[in-house]
């Protein structure tokens, strides 16, 4: 049979892995069997040592795991390396089955019907966790007075090519049409669940203050926390503590941001600096911002600048968009 070079190129491309199946789902509904599975858990082994599990779905039944030792980040974990276990596995008929990565910490995990029991590696039940769905402390916080509301589910106009969902939630690849200078920000924000990408194509947007500095938005549950996922900004700081929610949860972005100082002569004489909380927890402390961010639309200058809320090709809502200029 001959093959045409279009017909090569999809074989060898299956074969080696990259031809990936790159769905995006934004109901819950519609997200499959391994949607119910992913997610956080939480519980105690013995009285006294807090645990708690994230489990990332990969896709066709299979999963990765991370378990921290002292409770989930943001909730008792101590952001050593050293108490995070990494962990993998998949579907053995109706249970989840997944089992340390670290040799120092044997043993395995089993998940039935939202509750993860943790056995030693001589069949030992040690401990029964139970799936939890944390929200922000700040999840739907009202705007203060003064404050410039940008979107509040009524209208998009507000955005330069704005667009609404059918639900009223704010879609990707906008800018606010207005500028600001120094300012307090309110985001929320729904990560798509797209189990067969991996990396940059997981839920990929960014939260780009002034039009010039990302705050990267991106399906980075269960990761390390880089500069490169959520809540890192891009190539220049990692987040302090990865506080990404599983996709489908809102998700809250609260920044202080201070503009960069220039001369009359046009030349900078003061980088601009963020502070940005994740989820309700501070992730970026008073961080210098000593240049623009790759893939930002504006160059660092005197001017104000927009709210940036970028297009990577994956479906990202927003919501409670606010901000509150501030003197410096």
């Amino acid at each position: 049979m001959k093959l045409t070079t279009t017909a090569v190129l999809f074989l060898l491309l299956s074969a080696s892995g990259f031809a990936q199946d790159k769905k995006a789902f934004l109901d819950p509904a519609e997200a499959g069997p391994d949607f119910a599975i992913q997610g956080e858990y939480s519980g105690k082994i013995g009285e006294d040592v807090k645990i708690g599990i994230q489990v990332v779905a990969l896709g066709d039944g299979k999963f990765s795991s991370v378990g921290f030792i002292g409770g989930l980040p943001g909730d008792g974990w101590d952001g050593q390396p050293n108490t995070r276990v990494p962990g993998s596995g998949g579907m053995e008929g109706d249970l989840c089955v997944l089992k340390s990565d670290n040799p120092e910490h044997k043993g395995r995990a089993e998940i039935r019907d939202g509750n993860l029991t943790l056995y030693t590696e001589n069949n030992e039940r040690i401990a029964e966790l139970a799936k939890v769905k944390r929200t922000s402390s700040t999840l739907g916080m009202t705007p203060p007075a003064g404050a410039v509301v940008l979107f509040d589910g009524t209208s998009a106009d507000n955005f330069e090519g704005g667009r609404l969902s059918d639900d009223k939630l704010l879609m990707e690849g906008t800018t606010s049409k207005q500028k600001f200078g120094s300012y307090k920000l309110h985001l929320e924000f729904l990560l798509s669940f797209m189990p067969h990408a991996r990396g940059q194509g997981r839920a990929n947007s960014g939260a780009y203050q002034q039009g010039r500095y990302e705050v990267q938005v991106l399906d980075s549950f269960g990761l390390e926390g880089k500069d490169n996922e959520c809540g890192g900004l891009y190539q220049i700081a990692a987040p302090k503590i990865n506080m990404c929610f599983p996709p489908l949860a809102w998700q809250t972005y609260d920044v202080e941001f201070h503009a960069a100082r220039f001369d009359d002569a046009g030349n900078k004489t003061k980088n601009a600096w963020i502070t940005v909380r994740h989820n309700g927890e501070t992730i970026h402390d008073k961080q210098e911002l000593d240049r623009a961010t790759a893939g930002a639309p504006l160059k660092e200058g005197p001017e104000g600048g927009p709210l940036y809320l970028q297009n990577h090709g994956n479906p990202i809502r927003f919501r409670n968009i606010w901000v509150q200029p501030i003197d410096d």
